[in-house]
């Protein structure tokens, strides 16, 4: 993959903790719903699965949003459920339920079956959408690359889909602790190797999507998220020196972890709306970047609104960074939702500019 030099850098200076013009900003799920050009190349692929597998049509829901607005960043179109599905686990999505699996772990025996899917051949479509995303994007603004957590895909693998109360999960967590270690290993080697082969293919940054952690009491964290994150952290291979992909590490509910989270190695902690940023900036103390946090319910609300939460989000960080905007990337503390308007996403990332400028 060709290194040309970017056009638009600030996103990966800030993960590195470098200065910046202003405040770099991408939005989780960015690309989505709430884009009438989205829906349209949907219906066009015919569902959600046949667009995340074609790798022309994920790179032109990519880049939808960059044509709207000036974002810092680019992230791949796909979906945290690739791997298990690439594992044999036959992902669908029903209407109106989300995504499912049609063989669900349900026992030992069934994780006994799992293996390392080959990344070249049975996530071939998601290393190809790296690679065409990269190539349309010319240089103008890196690309990440991203993967579900492994206890966060571990949850989906376990309970067949989404759950209320994660009951299957958390069953098989405090009474069979030794299989729910050995699933977590081999979604973990799967992850790994997931992130690198994007890593490969061109992803300049990583996330790490830990969506669930949040539902665990603090010891079952300790125990079933966080070591398996850490492990990601140390292990994954992403490049040196300036050619190094930063690592970013985002969950919901992780605000007890995050002096664990900033010793792991990543370079980025990501964080939802229930911190604040100057707090989570002072117990960071400039170890790792700080991505986050805006309450995206926040974009429900008038475009002034949205301005002065803004500038509030932003003022919190650079107060509790010593009075600098460095090491920040601005995101929300969660993803769009299909109902929001995209003149007032395009209101969040003209104001994350404007009042972060020097």
């Amino acid at each position: 993959m060709s290194s040309q030099p970017l056009a638009n850098d600030r996103f990966l200076r800030a993960l590195r903790r470098q200065p910046v013009d202003r405040t770099p900003v991408w939005l989780m799920r960015q690309a989505g719903r709430y884009l009438p050009e989205y829906r349209a190349t949907r219906a066009q692929a015919g569902s959600f699965l046949n667009l995340a597998k074609n790798p022309e049509l994920a790179c032109e829901v990519t880049l939808q949003p960059l044509r709207r607005f000036p974002l810092d960043a680019a992230i791949l179109f796909s979906d945290i459920l690739t791997v298990p599905d690439a594992m044999g686990l036959g992902l669908y999505f029903a209407d109106g339920e989300g995504p499912k699996f049609e063989r669900p772990i349900r026992s030992a025996a069934d994780i006994d079956k799992l293996g390392v899917p080959d990344m070249e051949t049975d996530l071939r479509y998601v290393m190809d959408a790296v690679r065409t995303i990269r190539r349309e994007l010319n240089g103008s603004v890196p690309l990440i690359g991203f993967s579900g957590s492994p206890w966060t895909i571990a949850c989906y693998m376990v309970e067949g889909g989404g759950s209320d109360n994660y009951s299957k999960v958390k069953s098989l967590a405090l009474n069979d602790p030794a299989a729910m270690h050995k699933l977590l290993g081999v979604v973990t080697d799967a992850v790994i190797a997931y992130l690198k082969a994007q890593y490969a293919a061109g992803a300049q940054a990583l996330q790490v999507f830990d969506t669930w952690g949040g539902v665990l009491s603090p010891s079952m964290y300790r125990e079933f998220s966080l070591r398996y994150l850490q492990r990601i952290a140390a292990e994954l291979p992403r490049g040196g020196g300036e050619t190094r992909a930063p690592l970013i590490l985002f969950g919901k509910g992780n605000d007890p972890y995050l002096d664990e989270l900033a010793a792991s190695g990543a370079e980025a902690v990501g964080v939802d709306w229930t911190i604040g940023l100057g707090d989570a900036a002072r117990r960071i103390a400039g170890r790792t970047a700080l991505q986050g946090n805006l309450d995206p319910v926040t974009l429900y609300a008038s475009p002034e609104a949205i301005r002065r939460e803004v500038g509030r989000a932003l003022e919190d960080y650079r107060t509790g960074n010593g009075g600098s905007r460095e090491g920040h990337v601005f995101n929300l503390g969660h993803g769009l939702s299909p109902d929001m308007s995209p003149e007032h996403v395009g209101a969040l990332v003209a104001a994350v500019h404007e009042l972060s400028a020097r």
